[in-house]
């Protein structure tokens, strides 16, 4: 309530009216909150009761010895898809923004292949890219043709290793799924490239700051806060994307499900308790994705923002970071 009083030393005048503030009153949120509830009530209610869900099966099935290995192995995935894709994207990011226009027309040409391509195609032939060679052989290149030509036979190999050995079907899905997320990271890394002001690299290189030091120093801790916001959704969109791996066929988690859900003939709640699993996965990243964020973004407005338990609690008063 605000009120509104005159000054008597300014000339008198009657004493104005309070001004009384009524609220705006919204009763469709009221509306729309019940019907919500109400909504949720019955989606719960029909998990619990239908007994198609077999909360028994998919308690028992939770914490097995093959799906904590199957989710290993999609944790390990992720991290090490990223870890390539990251490193990957942000060479050919520099590669794509090069004055060199070889280097920026390959950068160009393998994300236009590897955006393309979806990663379900690309871990089915990496799976069987081991039909194109036997074996991968070290030596001098074309010695054996070079040898023809003079007429003697020339192998100059002195190391083989087989493709099959080489292109397991773990090493199969990491190729794919990392070759394919740094298509994705080098456009996101050189988004947040591009967002920062060329001026502060040319006031760099006229001090006489090497242009790769420039970019490591300068460039990339500021770009960090436009990279690391779609970054933390790839990463989520990775420890999706390890189900693809399936197909290769790699044991990971969404494959042992499907293991048990065909050997028992349980095949929804076998879903549903994978469907459990990645959103716990996935829940932790989210949260450790708001922490990274406000961490980059500290001394912006989005740095400032009120935490969690605020957010939870509403607690007021000022918040600042």
């Amino acid at each position: 309530m605000s009120t509104a009083t005159a000054d008597p030393a300014a000339g008198g005048g009657s004493r104005p009216q309070s001004i009384k503030a009524v609220p705006v009153r919204h009763p469709w949120r009221w509306v729309a909150a019940a019907v919500i509830a109400l909504l949720t009530a019955m989606f719960v209610h029909a998990l619990v009761t239908n007994d198609a869900f077999h909360w028994s099966f998919i308690r028992d099935n939770l914490f097995t010895a093959p799906i904590l290995r199957g989710a290993w192995t999609t944790i390990l995935l992720t991290v090490l898809a990223m870890v390539i894709g990251i490193a990957l994207g942000v060479v050919l990011a520099v590669m794509r923004l090069s004055p060199n226009p070889i280097l920026s027309t390959v950068a160009f040409v393998y994300t236009w292949f590897f955006r393309a391509v979806p990663r379900l195609v690309l871990c089915v032939m990496f799976g069987v890219s081991s039909i194109l060679y036997d074996q991968i052989t070290f030596g001098v290149p074309f010695d054996r043709q070079l040898g023809r030509l003079l007429g003697v036979n020339l192998d100059t190999s002195f190391y083989a290793i087989d493709m099959k050995t080489l292109l397991s079907a773990f090493m199969a899905g990491l190729l794919a799924l990392a070759l394919s997320e740094g298509a994705y990271m080098a456009e996101i890394v050189r988004a947040g490239i591009s967002s920062v002001d060329e001026g502060q690299v040319e006031a760099a290189t006229a001090l006489g700051m090497p242009r790769g030091l420039a970019m490591r120093r300068i460039v990339l801790p500021q770009a960090m806060r436009v990279i690391v916001p779609p970054t933390g959704n790839e990463v989520i969109a990775m420890l999706k994307d390890t189900s693809l791996v399936a197909y290769v066929p790699l044991a990971d988690l969404f494959f042992n499900y499907e293991a048990i859900g065909a050997r028992t003939f349980q095949v929804f709640p076998a879903l549903v308790a994978a469907v459990l699993w990645y959103l716990a996965m996935t829940s932790v990243l989210l949260v450790a994705q708001y922490f990274v964020e406000r961490r980059f973004a500290r001394g912006t407005s989005r740095g400032s923002d009120p935490g969690i338990r605020d957010r939870l609690v509403g607690a007021g008063g000022d918040h600042g970071h």
